[in-house]
């Protein structure tokens, strides 16, 4: 592969030039997701040096060795909606749009260092979220405890009224129980006084 000058400084390839031709070979679907897609979409305020990719199981192991270093997540329920295709120099790459990005942040808090070391990136990525793409999300996404957190933050972040409207109506067709807003097997969720049913039970505070 001939190597454009602007990576060639960088002394790596970037995930977009090859996850499309690996993911091929290994016969597996995929999608670059949660830092990765987020520096993506423009909501990244750290230069990440690792790239995230979500994948069916069974699970991969990360991969680290020079300048490489891919941490793979994997899911038994794989996104029917929200997952684009963006171009690149070598072609088309899969990529989360920025709801589904969020929720898997969210969902994957504890793998990624806690919220408050996300909550800068989400609150950018919900900017980029749009009802079209909110509603997408309704239509498959399993996880409701990450959807109330999701709620919970849009309110949080004043974000758009119409996407607050969308959750609202969606979670008054289900049942929903109180979650912690940070999970821990140490702790239940207990009082609520939001719609959301979301007990904060961490300070938010943005690590920037």
């Amino acid at each position: 592969m001939i190597i454009p000058p602007r990576y060639s400084k960088q002394a790596k390839l970037p995930i977009e030039l090859y996850a499309n031709k690996l993911f091929k070979s290994l016969d597996r679907f995929y999608y670059i997701g949660l830092y990765s897609a987020a520096k993506s979409h423009g909501a990244s305020h750290q230069q990440i040096q690792r790239d995230y990719i979500i994948t069916t199981t069974p699970t991969l192991l990360d991969i680290k060795k020079d300048s490489i270093d891919l941490r793979f997540f994997t899911t038994t329920k794989w996104p029917e909606k929200n997952i684009i295709d963006k171009k690149a120099d070598a072609g088309i790459f899969k990529i989360s749009d920025p709801v589904l990005t969020a929720v898997d942040l969210i969902h994957h808090q504890n793998k990624l260092g806690g919220l408050n070391r996300m909550l800068s990136v989400l609150e950018e990525l919900m900017e980029g979220i749009t009802f079209s793409n909110l509603t997408d999300l309704l239509s498959w996404y399993p996880y409701k405890s990450t959807l109330q957190r999701l709620g919970f933050l849009i309110d949080e972040f004043d974000t758009d009224d119409e996407l607050v409207k969308v959750l609202v109506e969606y979670f008054k067709s289900v049942k929903y129980y109180p979650v912690l807003l940070s999970p821990t097997s140490k702790e239940k969720a207990g009082a609520v006084d939001n719609f959301w049913k979301v007990d904060v039970n961490i300070k938010l505070e943005s690590d920037i």
